[in-house]
């Protein structure tokens, strides 16, 4: 099984000794939650090259398969790469 991927975060260390105020709280909270959101979109786009990998094998894979699922896998591995690709490349832009 895959380690999971760490991410650092750009955020201030939260100070215990004084109270946050409301906005400080929402912007701490709302850089969690972009950065927890990143982060999935990242493990979506592992998958989805994990996916391709699996479905080019499937298409290779000759008579052992039926044809019609060595089609739809051909076209998968086609198009799951470049699909992982766009997603992360628009994940990254923000």
């Amino acid at each position: 099984m895959d380690k999971p991927v760490l991410t650092v975060v750009d955020s201030p260390v939260y100070d215990l000794s004084k109270p946050e105020t409301p906005s400080e709280r929402i912007r701490r909270l709302q850089a969690n939650a972009h950065a927890l959101a990143h982060e999935q979109v990242l493990g979506l786009t592992t998958m989805m090259d994990q996916l391709a990998e699996m479905a080019g094998e499937i298409a290779g894979g000759g008579e052992a398969y039926p044809v019609g699922v060595r089609e739809i896998c051909e076209r998968m591995a086609e198009e799951m790469g470049p699909r992982a690709a766009t997603i992360r490349a628009l994940a990254d832009r923000d």
